[in-house]
């Protein structure tokens, strides 16, 4: 290690030698400066059709890169009056590259990212920008508008309720902003399609991803789904919630560590004696097969009163339980966990129970990024995780300097007995920095912890205190906003992934939004220099102070998301403080324990209130938490290899299906999977090596009128002299070819084209489903057979591909049977029927579904009920307010 640091010292770490390399570009954007400055605003705008000219007539991207970057710098100055620094403009190289740059809070990521942004869009393919919300995506969209709209670029924005129409003409414009849920959702979405037309993606060329590693890290080893609803089963969980209670300690366990509770033999006896006399469990044991789905949802009910905690995990609200984002405190409604999960949460609080959902369609944000040609992304924390950015996707962690050294102090923590002991400890300093007028912003991991302190606080007298979480997500940005002003104290339950630096003094743009919105002109112009001017006094109050002061309640699992919070303070070179108070009962230690620590406290002889604090221990705690960012790596890694099973699976029924919708004809492939069916049916009914009087005429029979729809006298044939098996096969595709023919000649070619497309694609997409539904259940119990020394994912393959070739034999089978009995009645033509359905994401920390609001109209796959008798000039029952021909009877 002393060798290590030794050498490091002399020869600089391999990320300095790598920052190096961007220099010479550095100094050649510079070089072209006055050059520009000297341009009108059309000549520069001009420059854009002449980099792509270049690169029409053969030029290499790269080769555009210092003209293009300078041309953006001198853009973004004339526009926006900023000017990137030297450290932005090697940002912007990184994220040209495949790399992720992790670049420090108040650094201007935003700002850097139109330089690689720009750079791509020339070549016409579209550039994504994905970011964790849709204010940011609306923020940063509309913000970077103005530099690329002064360059002859368009600018599409994708948002929650985005309709079909929007979503196209967004991904149509040079650069899309979009949440990363969005864009997967229309990646699943344009795969549930029926014609190319009503597809919104084009492609996937480059997406810059923001806040990578809350993205690509902490949601990305759980999918996306697409979900429609299935039975209402409420009385179910009402009667399974009511049983619960009587569940005490030893009859069941708890591992904190997975987040599972599983029942003891002990409990199974008392439920199933319970379960009896209520009349729900068939037999007389749990585990009979009838009673499958209890035991399931028994389980879901554990868990929703052992392991979620309110205004922990869920609030309740108007009637609803509403998750809390593990990783921002933020509320989020509309999203639900999922197999029965949510629904036992419900029963639990004693509010409207909702259905369940079954999947339609899912993929992860892994294997969704994974499409990409070229992928970049940013972040002021990312190298703790830069093994598992290089393994999944391929991507180098670059560390970009500073653009003015950091002064922020970050002490050692204080390690405390008990949470109250900590408490009261913080307490007091936040006490004592606000009499000093020193801002202090404090972490915390939940809505209950935020708000006991602030109760602390209250009780010692401390005034004006700010509570950003969940309960009051609609204040956040002006609480941010004021958290770096003289003496105020911010408590948040989380600061990841806000998009709103905290600047000493106050925020101008939000201060002027508040106080100068209703002004005009002169009046506006006068009041937005007051306000400059107490922005300035209020800054070097709080500077004098010490700057911000961050205070950590807890460490977290990840160190990333402690140094999310430390780097809140020392923005820009400015001073401030960071210090992690701790105690033996924190969740990390607790579940974590660290070895030795509760018996070095101990020899201490701490006294009550006392901490201990040492470089060591703070070392200590650092290095368990690498442990368990290791352990987590692994699980992801480990649900990442079963997933590319059926990510393999899923590129090919996806891109059988673009074929198939781009084919104006499908008989060939309908007319292979018929002779197929043949083939099958025959060599069953007659297998090789026998005789004609041995085949089963009967058999084969009955298979020809069920498949097939048509009659064949198969015993008078198996009586002809020197009769074979082909023979026999041929004669029936000759049969089942003449009878599609014959149907065609009655419906028309043209129409029986389309019927043939359009059952192909819906059997395609029917079974799909099912199998996802199977690959699921799978993945869920193939880990026991490792109980028998046999390898759990090795299993797991062998038997997906078993059942894929299955899904391949009953789409054939299937198709060929409903085209064999369809009858076709001439009416207008309607959309295919499916379910309502519903987004879902999985919560990343509890491996739990998440369902997201309900799409768009445009988007909503509407039931045949709903269809019936609908004429084409009618208003479509989706409530679009389009004519029924313009949207979900669209051709």
């Amino acid at each position: 290690m002393v060798v290590n640091a030794i050498a490091r010292r002399f020869f600089g770490s391999a990320n300095d030698r790598r920052v190096k390399k961007f220099q010479p570009q550095v100094d050649a954007i510079n070089a072209l400066e006055p050059e520009l400055e000297k341009l009108s605003d059309d000549q520069l705008r001009a420059r854009t059709a002449e980099f792509r000219d270049q690169l029409a007539k053969g030029a290499k991207l790269d080769t555009l890169l210092v003209p293009a970057f300078a041309t953006v710098r001198e853009a973004a100055k004339r526009t926006l009056g900023q000017r990137h620094y030297d450290v932005q403009l090697i940002g912007g190289m990184v994220l040209n590259e495949r790399a992720i740059a992790e670049m420090r809070t108040g650094e201007g990521k935003t700002l850097s990212s139109t330089l690689p942004v720009y750079l791509n869009a020339l070549t016409g393919n579209g550039v994504h920008v994905v970011t964790v919300n849709d204010y940011l995506a609306k923020r940063d969209a509309a913000w970077m508008a103005e530099v690329y709209s002064f360059l002859g670029m368009s600018v599409g924005t994708v948002l929650q309720e985005s309709t079909d129409a929007e979503r196209k003409a967004a991904y149509a414009a040079d650069i899309t902003y979009g949440t990363n849920n969005q864009f997967g959702f229309d990646y699943l979405r344009d795969n549930m399609k029926y014609a190319r037309a009503q597809m919104v993606q084009r492609g996937h060329a480059y997406a810059i991803v923001d806040e990578v590693d809350s993205i690509l890290v902490d949601e990305a080893r759980t999918p996306l789904i697409i979900s429609g609803p299935s039975e209402d089963r409420s009385s179910l969980y009402e009667t399974i919630d009511k049983v619960i209670p009587i569940i005490e300690e030893g009859d069941f366990e708890l591992d904190e560590k997975q987040r599972s509770a599983t029942f003891t033999d002990q409990g199974i006896e008392k439920l199933e004696e319970k379960l009896l006399a209520e009349g729900v469990m068939k037999g007389e044991s749990l585990y009979d097969i009838e009673n499958v789905s209890i035991v399931h949802h028994l389980n879901s009910a554990l868990r929703a009163h052992k392991l979620f905690q309110r205004d922990k995990d869920y609030i309740v609200q108007n009637d609803e339980v509403v998750i809390i984002d593990e990783f921002t405190g933020r509320m989020m409604p509309g999203r639900r966990y999922s197999e029965g999960l949510h629904q036992a949460l419900e029963a639990k609080e004693n509010v409207k129970i909702q259905p369940e959902n079954q999947t339609l369609a899912s993929i992860t944000f892994q294997n969704y990024f994974r499409l990409y040609e070229k992928l970049a992304g940013m972040t002021g924390t990312a190298k703790t995780e830069e093994e598992e950015f290089g393994d999944i996707y391929g991507l180098e962690v670059i560390t970009v300097p500073t653009n003015v050294d950091i002064a922020r102090k970050d002490e050692d923590d204080a390690i405390f007995r008990t949470m109250a002991e900590k408490f009261e400890a913080i307490a007091d300093l936040v006490e004592d920095a606000q009499k000093r007028g020193q801002p202090v912003l404090v972490g915390t991991t939940s809505i209950e912890k935020s708000e006991l302190l602030a109760d602390i606080l209250k009780k010692k007298g401390v005034k004006d205190i700010k509570v950003l979480n969940a309960r009051y997500h609609e204040q956040e940005a002006r609480i941010i906003a004021d958290a770096g002003m003289p003496g105020a104290i911010t408590i948040a339950t989380n600061m990841a992934g806000r998009g709103t630096d905290i600047q000493l003094g106050g925020n101008l743009e939000m201060r002027t939004a508040i106080e100068a919105g209703e002004l005009e002109g002169e009046a506006r112009a006068k009041k937005i220099e007051e306000i400059k001017k107490q922005i300035a006094k209020d800054k070097q109050a709080a500077l004098d102070a010490g700057g911000l002061y961050v205070i950590g309640t807890e460490r977290h699992e990840s160190r990333r998301i402690d140094n999310q919070l430390r780097g809140r303070a020392g923005r820009q070179g400015d001073p401030g403080h960071s210090k992690f108070y701790l105690s033996l009962q924190d969740d990390l230690m607790r579940i974590f324990p660290i070895e030795r620590m509760d018996s070095m406290l101990e020899k201490l002889g701490l006294e009550e209130g006392e901490s201990i604090t040492h470089p060591w221990v703070t070392k200590a705690i650092e290095r368990a938490q690498a442990r368990v960012e290791a352990r987590n790596f692994d699980i992801r890694k480990n649900i990442l290899k079963y997933d590319d099973v059926m990510n393999d699976q899923r590129k090919v029924i996806f891109e059988q299906r673009l074929e198939l919708m781009d084919d104006d004809n499908v008989s060939d492939t309908i007319g292979d999977m018929r002779h197929d069916v043949v083939d099958a049916i025959v060599s069953k009914a007659c297998p090789e090596r026998t005789y004609p009087e041995q085949w089963n005429a009967e058999q084969l029979t009955e298979a020809a009128k069920t498949y097939l729809n048509i009659e064949v006298p198969v015993a008078d044939w198996a009586a002809e002299e020197g009769i074979d098996a082909e023979t026999v096969a041929n004669r029936i595709k000759d049969a089942a070819d003449a009878h599609i023919a014959a149907k065609a000649a009655r419906y028309t070619p043209d129409i029986m084209r389309q019927v043939e497309k359009s059952i192909l694609l819906q059997s395609i997409d029917g079974l799909w489903r099912e199998h996802l539904v199977t690959l699921d259940h799978l993945s869920k119990v193939v880990g026991w057979r490792g109980l028998a020394q046999r390898d759990p994912l090795n299993e797991y393959k062998q038997e997906a591909y078993e059942l894929f070739n299955a899904l391949l034999t009953n789409l054939r089978e299937l198709v060929t049977t409903q085209l064999a009995h369809v009858e076709i009645q001439m009416r207008q033509p309607e959309a295919p029927p499916a379910l309502d359905t519903q987004e879902v994401h999985i919560d990343p920390q509890t491996g739990e579904n998440e369902v997201a609001n309900e799409a768009a109209p445009e988007n909503k796959v509407l039931s045949e009920e709903q269809l019936r008798n609908v004429r084409r000039n009618d208003p479509c029952p989706c409530g679009s307010g389009k004519k029924f021909k313009h949207c979900h009877g669209a051709y």
